[in-house]
């Protein structure tokens, strides 16, 4: 059960495979910086420092997951995406799972792409896909908020874990007897607990930040809704 931690080790999945991914995500990366850099401002610069070192802060807080026998910790996926936008929110997520690998040993350097491919790019894809839309199908009210920012988080976790069963098929070292599913299984399980942490911390930030400065925001600002057009009547338009 210590090997299904999102943070892949060195060894868990074969080499030409991680080296398949770290190419991957590099490119992916490449086109985060240039889509990214068309988002930067004086605003939105000093807040993605500040959303990569609360990510980087609250990962070393692991809570335990007592039924499965493992602890989670957030992915932080979701909230970069909210805050500051899934470009820009990838490169901080992606950014944490590199000095974590190099420095903290958390995960395998030889397997950097694979992580980063599931946490960085997975999840914040996949929770800023939710944030899209549930921003324009629920109310712009705290309530609104808190349940998008929830579960965009949650949803985002179990993304992100079933792109390590996909690498697991491709080129794991360990024969599951073709037991896949019980694998996606597992690592689904584990990982909705697991986002249930992730999306009440998620929603706790994003409604704290909201609530003092919710231009700060970048959910608030992209996706508001469009202004209704202006209607000709009698003696003008109103």
């Amino acid at each position: 059960m210590q090997t299904l931690a999102m943070h892949i080790s060195n060894g868990i999945i074969d080499g030409p495979v991680a080296a398949i991914f770290a190419a991957l995500a590099l490119a992916a990366l490449t086109v985060c910086v240039l889509r990214g850099r068309r988002d930067l401002d004086d605003r939105l610069a000093p807040m993605a420092g500040l959303v990569a070192a609360f990510i980087f802060a609250v990962q070393m807080l692991n809570f335990p997951i007592f039924t499965a026998g493992v602890s989670g910790h957030l992915l932080g996926g979701a909230l970069a995406a909210m805050l500051v936008g899934p470009w820009v929110g990838a490169l901080c997520v992606a950014v944490v799972l590199v000095v974590q690998a190099l420095i903290f040993g958390d995960g395998g350097v030889a397997m950097l792409g694979l992580n980063i491919t599931n946490m960085a790019l997975l999840g914040t894809a996949a929770a800023y896909a939710l944030i899209a839309l549930l921003l324009r199908v629920l109310p712009r009210t705290r309530a609104g908020l808190a349940v998008t920012a929830f579960v965009a988080a949650m949803l985002s976790v179990v993304v992100a874990s079933q792109g390590f069963v996909l690498q697991y098929w491709l080129g794991g070292t360990t024969d599951l007897g073709g037991n896949l599913a019980g694998l996606a299984g597992t690592m689904a399980g584990v990982h909705l607990l697991i986002g249930i942490g992730e999306g009440l911390i998620t929603a706790t930030t994003v409604l704290t930040v909201a609530k003092v400065r919710p231009d700060l925001v970048y959910a608030l600002r992209s996706l508001r809704a469009p202004a209704a057009p202006l209607v000709p009547v009698a003696g003008g338009v109103r």
